[in-house]
């Protein structure tokens, strides 16, 4: 049968010896650890229920990795020694359940790749910024002069960086479900940005279950690792008033002057974690809003824990570009500004971006809504929104909150018609802002797909 076929099954060249690997998902992560696993002498099988793109059956085929899509064969995953689970499976799948029943390992990704590097792990979670924050923080090293990667959930993965890099440094984006399959995983330094609501739909709708899942990243830390947090952050606090963590904390807050950690005094950011202060105003960061100034803190703080010279800090605080579909300035047609949020998927990210506006805002926003309460937007969408152009198959939510607030709701089917009508809304020195507030799923492949498709009708006008 041919690698291309669907429903294919590529048969198993060799048993699941007691090195045995299966890797459930043909994704990024999956395909990663497969590479690495079959490196370092694994008898390696990838299973996907559903299709495998073709550029990463090809990295299969020419690595003469083991597959199957459309299908789980249950007979050969259940004889694995330890299973590297996507990120994207529930762990309540039947399939997972009886690997657990049996005592087999089932693991992420981030999990199995550390087991084969000895490098310095920069962790980075939160509900958002953490996307800000890894480049940011990857940013700075680099330019200080550190052998640096980034991965997790940003780039070539992990594991593949693991198998084919030398880096003796790593800055990870780690989402809750990367942490939740993590056993003995740790970063020397985890950064939290904060915790808000957000994939409730994944934690039984428990946010004490996702704050759990976010706090994993410190539960192999010691004494000799650090945690930079939030300290402005409700969720975070209470889990620290009643939990106890092994690693030195380290704070960051607009709110309070802090004795150790970085705050904001008089428009500067003042860090003082060691002997070496840094002292610089929030107007030379490139990156604008209030949560960018925390991102930014957060990443110069890891930075310093990590000896590099303050001056380089500042340097690339002032220089970095910011991550793409993250208030991505797209172009400016009829003196209108095109702003693209797409990663925006929870209400929390879209409050940072409405908050930063400082125009009169036509806001395109909707799709899968992840158990949204929308009403923390109301009073931003009531003094900046003037219209909101829906972006989703179901926007009841939407215009059951904001119906009395907007005057103008305008449902559309696609990133083209969406642009098209946002732009016979918006009048000069306006703003359109794509900041769903959802995941993308119901018309989309990714909030990435999304975005582009977005500045693609932009750049049409």
């Amino acid at each position: 049968m041919s690698n291309q076929d669907t429903n294919t099954t590529i048969p198993v060249s060799r048993p699941l010896g007691e090195r045995g690997l299966v890797v459930l998902g043909g994704g990024e992560s999956g395909v990663g650890a497969a590479i690495l696993g079959k490196q370092k002498g694994y008898s390696v099988f990838v299973s996907d229920k559903g299709s495998i793109a073709k550029k990463y059956k090809e990295v299969l085929v020419n690595n003469e990795i083991d597959y199957e899509e459309n299908l789980h064969t249950e007979s050969k995953i259940l004889k694995a020694d330890v299973v590297v689970k996507s990120p994207g499976i529930p762990d309540n799948i039947a399939l997972v359940q009886k690997l657990i029943k049996k005592s087999i390992p089932v693991i992420s990704e981030i999990e199995f790749a550390q087991r084969f590097t000895k490098a310095t792990i920069i962790g980075i979670t939160g509900s958002n910024g953490k996307t800000t924050t890894t480049l940011l923080l990857h940013h700075i090293l680099k330019n200080g002069g550190l052998n640096v990667g980034v991965a997790g959930n940003i780039g070539a993965s992990f594991a593949q960086q693991v198998a084919e890099q030398s880096y003796e440094n790593y800055v990870l984006e780690l989402s809750s479900f990367q942490l939740d399959g993590i056993k003995n995983f740790n970063s020397h330094i985890a950064i939290l940005t904060n915790i808000t609501p957000d994939h409730l739909d994944r934690y039984e709708y428990d946010f004490s279950k996702y704050i759990g899942s976010k706090f994993k990243i410190t539960k192999n830390q010691t004494a000799s690792d650090y945690l930079i947090y939030d300290a402005d952050d409700e969720a975070i606090n209470n889990w620290l008033k009643e939990n106890k963590t092994s690693a030195k904390l380290v704070p960051f807050s607009l709110e309070k002057e802090l004795e150790y950690g970085a705050y904001i005094k008089e428009h500067t950011i003042i860090i003082d974690i060691n002997k070496d202060k840094i002292i610089m105003p929030t107007s030379t960061l490139s990156i604008k809003g209030k949560h960018n100034t925390k991102n930014a803190m957060a990443a110069a703080m890891a930075a310093q824990l990590l000896s590099v010279r303050k001056e380089f800090i500042k340097e690339s605080l002032s220089n970095f570009e910011g991550a793409e579909h993250r208030l991505e300035n797209v172009a400016k047609i009829d003196d209108v500004e095109y702003i693209n949020d797409s990663k925006a998927t929870n209400v929390n990210a879209t409050f940072y971006a409405l908050e930063c506006m400082d125009k009169t805002i036509v806001w395109i926003a909707g799709g899968v809504d992840k158990g949204n309460d929308y009403n923390d937007l109301l009073p931003l969408v009531r003094e900046k929104v003037k219209a909101i152009v829906c972006l989703g198959l179901d926007n009841d939510k939407i215009k059951n909150t904001f119906g009395n607030v907007v005057d103008i709701i305008v449902e559309t089917a696609g990133a083209e018609e969406a642009v098209k009508v946002s732009h016979k809304l918006a009048d000069r020195g306006e703003a359109v802002l794509l900041s769903p507030a959802c995941a993308s799923f119901d018309l989309f492949d990714n909030y990435e797909d999304r975005g582009r498709q977005f500045k693609k009708a932009v750049r049409s006008l």
